[in-house]
């Protein structure tokens, strides 16, 4: 199988996770710039927490047989996307993420990516059917 193939399979098709795995590479990449002090101090709470978001999607993916564990770790990268907002937000008002430009994108695709894990959550509570899986 070449590796375009194995890019659409399981996780890997879904758009939140796809986002959110774009979105931590690109934090990553932004904390490298902050001031060295920040690198070790909200730099790396920002950086776990972005990484957390598309961790947790795969983890409750690869547990989808098992409803409220779906949910459970559905719900862990919802708050963990919540969280690196407050993060950003921390670094940019206390002045350390100095690019309004970058911050006003991040929280936005943040934004979007918060809706679309609730609506996802939403969906998966209403539509989730064991079955498929046994």
């Amino acid at each position: 199988m070449d590796k375009e193939k194995l890019s659409d399979q399981g996780y890997k098709k879904l758009k939140i996770y796809k986002s959110s795995h774009q979105l931590a590479i690109d934090i990553h990449k932004m904390t490298l710039s902050l001031p060295k002090f920040e690198m070790f101090e909200e730099g790396s709470q920002i950086r776990r927490s972005s990484k957390s978001v598309p961790a947790n999607i795969v983890e409750g993916y690869c547990l989808r047989k098992y409803k409220a564990e779906y949910i459970h770790y559905l719900f862990r990268a919802y708050a963990s996307s919540l969280e690196t907002v407050e993060h950003l937000e921390l670094l940019y008002r206390a002045g350390s993420l100095k690019d309004e430009t970058a911050f006003n994108s991040f929280v936005s695709h943040y934004s979007e990516l918060n809706s679309m894990i609730y609506k996802f959550i939403e969906a998966v509570t209403k539509n989730h059917r064991t079955e498929i899986f046994i």
